[in-house]
């Protein structure tokens, strides 16, 4: 195919501009969004709850050699292919594969996330939803139909999933898609999985949010698929089901209690699931990151790791005061580490958002 371009991109990508962006997420619950979880806990309720950040990735899409795909980030080295031979064991692998989906082939892929790379905030499922949203929109504008926000969601849940090889959850894109704060029910009715959207609303309203929680990069990446793949392995072999049970049961009462503006009863119900992770996988925080979350605890704080944890980034909730202390606290143990930092962060409520 070297030479050669499908025909549909050629001229749409040397007419239009497209820009596409989303958010990162924090989250609670997570790992209950995989399949292999959600259909055996129906009967728990099983649901996670995330809170959109207004660290967005951002993607253009820019002509390129006839025939070959290129993808260019922040904080990996720029990688260039022909299409029929573009990598998806890559370190940008997830971006090739999405390319590839949509057989853009002659393509400049441009990613700028703000976010730290590999941060356990969702960062790689976040730039997929907005690759999948900046195509589909391309594709429409050269005369093809165009995706609704679901179908962004579950085409580039699909494709992360089957290029990964092992069991993903979809909150990440979820929460990219329609920013905001949402509790995610993993409902499975008579035709299968339903997701059921819960916006969250709270007290006091989205503005004053940032005086309730802390977000900190403990500065290390993570890695999520060895701590997920040893949940899935142990509750595939029949352990830690009552546990992940009780993580649902935590979830539902966190998301009740930020509703309600009930910041200390959010903390207590953090600071359980955490410890129910903890308790399946001590791995699950490191050195710095077990200080930042028994700090938490201490100020009266809940405190958790992003994602599946395992380095990457943590966050934490609490009264204002408590928050306020804890800030204090919290500086006072990433100045251990190189690279570690308290982000400035604040909800975005927006979600993907595509220009052209």
């Amino acid at each position: 195919m070297e030479g050669s371009v499908v025909p549909w991109i050629e001229n749409a990508v040397n007419t239009h501009t497209v820009q596409a962006s989303a958010p990162c997420r924090v989250d609670m619950g997570g790992t209950l969004d995989i399949g292999t979880f959600y259909y055996p806990l129906q009967h728990a309720r099983p649901c996670t709850f995330n809170m959109a950040l207004n660290l967005r990735t951002r993607v253009e899409l820019h002509p390129y050699r006839k025939g070959w795909i290129k993808v260019s980030s922040r904080g990996f080295e720029s990688a260039a292919f022909p299409f029929e031979k573009a990598p998806f064991h890559h370190a940008l692998g997830l971006m090739f594969a999405v390319a590839v989906h949509f057989e853009a082939a002659g393509l400049h892929i441009m990613i700028d996330s703000a976010s730290p790379p590999r941060s356990a905030l969702g960062g790689s499922s976040v730039a997929a939803v907005a690759l999948v949203g900046a195509l589909a929109r391309l594709r429409a504008l050269a005369g093809y139909e165009d995706l609704n926000l679901d179908q962004i969601v579950r085409r580039a849940h699909r494709i992360e999933e089957t290029t990964a090889g092992v069991p993903c959850g979809m909150q990440d894109q979820l929460g990219a898609a329609y920013g905001g704060l949402n509790t995610w029910h993993w409902e499975v009715g008579r035709d299968g999985l339903a997701i059921r959207r819960k916006a969250v609303a709270t007290r006091p309203g989205p503005n004053d949010l940032d005086a309730h929680f802390l977000v900190a990069y403990c500065g290390i990446p993570h890695a999520s698929r060895d701590i997920n793949g040893t949940w899935v392995r142990r509750f595939l072999a029949g352990k830690d089901r009552l546990r992940w049970a009780q993580v649902a049961d935590c979830v539902h009462r966190f998301s009740r209690a930020i509703e309600e503006g009930q910041w200390a009863a959010a903390a207590a119900a953090m600071n359980e699931e955490t410890a129910i992770r903890r308790m399946m996988t001590p791995e699950v925080l490191d050195d710095i990151g077990a200080a930042l979350v028994d700090a938490a605890a201490a100020c009266g704080c809940g405190g958790r790791f992003t994602g599946a944890g395992g380095g990457g980034c943590l966050w934490a909730v609490g009264e204002r005061g408590a928050i306020k202390r804890l800030r204090q606290e919290w500086r006072s143990i990433l100045a251990q580490r190189p690279e570690a930092q308290l982000l400035a962060v604040n909800p975005d409520m927006e979600g993907l958002t595509i220009a052209s």
